[in-house]
C-alpha cells in the first residue's frame, strides 16, 4: 500500500469530501429526509385503503375489479411530489465560495487567486 503526502490526502478531501450547503441546519436536513422519503409512502397507503375500503361488504368482481382498477390508475404521492435528496456539494466548492465571499468583503483578497487555483488544481 502506497502512503499517500500531506498534499494528496488535501486534495482527495476537497475532491470526496461534501457538505450540505442547502441552507438550513444540518440535523434538521438528517430529519427531513426520513419524513420526505416516509410521507408519500404513507399517503398511498392511505389512498389505497380508502379506495378499497369501497369494496367493502358482499362481493361483488365489478366493485372489487373497480377498485383495483382505480388503486393502478391513481398516481402515486412519488410522482406528484417528486421529491428528491439533492445531492452534498464538493468541500473544494464550498472552500472556493467562502474565499469569493470573504475576497468580496476585503478580507484576505491578496491571496485568493492563488488560494482558488491550488484548490482547483487539487481537485481537478
Amino acid at each position: 500500500m502506497v502512503r499517500k503526502t500531506p498534499q494528496e490526502k488535501k486534495a482527495f478531501s476537497y475532491a470526496k469530501d461534501r457538505r450540505n450547503d442547502y441552507g438550513e441546519n444540518d440535523k434538521s436536513s438528517r430529519k427531513a429526509i426520513h419524513q420526505n422519503k416516509r410521507l408519500p409512502n404513507r399517503a398511498d397507503r392511505r389512498q389505497g385503503r380508502q379506495i378499497m375500503a369501497t369494496a367493502i361488504g358482499a362481493v361483488e368482481p365489478e366493485v372489487v375489479d373497480r377498485a383495483e382498477t382505480t388503486i393502478r390508475a391513481t398516481r402515486s404521492t412519488w410522482a406528484k411530489r417528486g421529491w428528491r435528496k439533492r445531492p452534498d456539494t464538493p468541500l473544494g466548492d464550498i472552500v472556493i465560495r467562502k474565499l469569493r465571499r470573504q475576497a468580496a468583503r476585503g478580507i484576505g483578497a491578496a491571496d485568493l487567486a492563488a488560494d482558488i487555483e491550488r484548490i482547483h488544481r487539487s481537485t481537478h
